[in-house]
């Protein structure tokens, strides 16, 4: 018995060894792709946030947050530019809470763009994007409500100047930093980037207006040549830059190629160990493990199983704030949820406690701020925590307002039978969308209200009307119990996937003949409504 035990252990120990491995080159992964959007985004960051006169519009500077999470991927990053740029003076509080709101949007790009490698397994997928998107829903709905309410009231600022208002501070000390003490042996001797640069061209100081690249470089001292090059003398040397002992540093190239280099090796590593990270997971799954780990991670605690959801929430919160990216936390939840060791109802309070974990960063940067502006970079990092908190009580206490959930279960079965939606809605909610309203803004106040309003109104009226033709129908007219009164390329993504079924490129994701099993629920009611017809049909033949 003890013999055939020993293999068994190994494997599994093996297994566990290897799962690891992958996980931490998969979170290294996630530290390259930020690194290479900060490459690409370089001075363009800094023309993001220093819109001031864009500013004075709420909705501007929520585009303006999302945008500028994209490009450095890291909420944490942009609140402490954002707490900075309140300390320079640059903003004032009530222009930074909108831009602080759009940049809880901004992150969440990163878990979406990596539910996308799981697109070859329909089932996998749908599970994957509805934990990645659930994030995006919460936030959108959060950023809709209290944008609003804080336009109208000033909630959040009132709320925060009220706590900040006759309290004495004193400077604090940096976040921890505990995964990126894991991580930096090896993403240091790939490239390594000096985001003081990045935050001075965003504060536009003026120490850092002649620098050309956010590159790491190290302080070395050069010798006069005092004659032609043939007496070399150290006695008068001067100090010059050169880039530090990591590979990228010798490639010569400007910061955009190196970004471009790196998006595509982050990707590939990302993907790589995502595709062997769900292999090990999915082999774990087939074993009595599996049961085991289900039952313990979906498990409630006894007595009081209201109380678990709340427990999780604070898990996710302490997680964010020790590894410092909710980027990282909630990406690495999305494959566990895609292979079914989550599910999504257990994962979104996850989701929540990291928005909230993630808010520490700002609130820490905020006590290093001099003494003249300690109060104003307190409150704006008190609003990003507020804001995030009163999204939490909007959307989970009472369990009807658990919108995010039903919402991303919808998104899951459509990427699921539409798998190129996923591009698009990645390419329209995190670029098109704040590219489309940033542009309205060139030409004035005016232009955005017009461009915009309409269809958030629209928006608004599908949703009550979705909701009451499958709650209330009876307070509709007959003709609006469905949509079916309305061409088909408005009220169905069927037009548009038969065009890309006729697309070489597109078409190993347009399989058709695809085992049943593998199709969406929502897919296998029409087949069996469809074959229903037929027999009908047949029998009256």
């Amino acid at each position: 018995m003890t013999s055939l035990k020993v293999p068994s252990v190994l494997k599994v120990t093996g297994k566990i060894v290897l799962l690891l491995g992958c996980l931490y080159f998969f979170i290294c992964s996630l530290d390259f792709l930020a690194t290479a959007f900060r490459l690409l985004g370089g001075r363009n960051t800094s023309k993001v946030f220093s819109q001031s006169e864009l500013l004075k519009n709420p909705i501007v500077g929520v585009m303006l947050g999302v945008l500028g999470t994209v490009m450095v991927q890291s909420s944490s990053t942009v609140t402490s530019i954002i707490v900075g740029m309140v300390a320079s003076d640059i903003l004032n509080v009530p222009q930074a809470i909108p831009m602080v709101m759009g940049a809880n949007i901004g992150t969440s790009v990163t878990n979406t763009i990596v539910s996308i490698t799981h697109i070859g397994d329909r089932t996998e997928f749908e599970r994957a994007f509805a934990c990645a998107v659930i994030h995006d829903i919460f936030n959108w709905l959060a950023v809709i409500v209290l944008l609003i309410v804080e336009v109208t009231t000033g909630y959040l600022f009132h709320l925060t100047l009220a706590i900040t208002d006759g309290i004495s501070f004193q400077k604090g000390e940096n976040p921890p930093d505990v995964l990126k003490g894991l991580t930096r042996p090896f993403t240091d001797i790939i490239i390594h980037i000096d985001k003081k640069i990045l935050e001075g061209w965003s504060l536009n100081q003026t120490e850092y207006l002649n620098e050309t690249s956010i590159l790491k470089t190290c302080h070395v001292m050069k010798p006069q040549d005092l004659n032609g090059g043939q007496n070399v003398s150290f006695s008068d040397p001067e100090v010059m830059d050169k880039p530090c002992g990591y590979l990228m540093a010798y490639f010569g190239l400007p910061d955009v190629w190196l970004g471009a280099i790196l998006l595509v090796f982050s990707l590939f590593l990302l993907s790589t160990c995502l595709v062997i990270l769900v292999k090990i997971l999915n082999s774990m799954m087939e074993d009595k493990m599996a049961a085991v780990i289900k039952r313990v991670l979906n498990a409630q605690i006894p007595y009081v199983p209201w109380l678990t959801d709340y427990f999780a929430m604070l898990i996710g919160a302490i997680i964010t704030f020790l590894v410092q990216s909710s980027s990282v936390f909630t990406s690495t939840l999305t494959p566990l949820v895609g292979t079914g060791l989550f599910t999504l109802e257990r994962a979104y309070p996850l989701t929540l406690g990291s928005n909230v974990g993630t808010t520490t960063t700002g609130l820490l940067a905020a006590l290093a701020a001099d003494g003249d502006h300690l109060q104003a970079t307190i409150q704006i990092a008190l609003c990003h925590l507020f804001f995030n908190i009163s999204g939490i009580l909007l959307f989970f206490p009472v369990p009807f307002m658990r919108w995010p959930i039903p919402l991303a279960k919808v998104m899951g079965q459509t990427v699921a039978k539409y798998r190129w939606f996923a591009l698009f809605y990645l390419a329209f909610m995190f670029f098109l969308f704040p590219l489309y309203i940033f542009g309205l803004s060139l030409i004035g106040p005016f232009a955005i209200y017009i461009g915009f309003l309409p269809l958030l109104i629209l928006s608004i009226l599908i949703g009550l009307i979705n909701v009451a033709q499958s709650k209330r129908p009876s307070i509709l007219p007959d003709w609006f119990h469905n949509w079916d009164f309305l061409p088909e390329w408005m009220r169905s993504l069927e037009p548009v996937d038969r065009i890309l079924n006729h697309i070489n490129c597109c078409r190993k994701y347009q399989d058709r003949n695809e085992p049943l099993q593998d199709l969406p629920k929502s897919a296998l009611d029409e087949l069996g409504e469809v074959n229903d017809a037929f027999e009908m049909s047949n029998d009256k033949a």
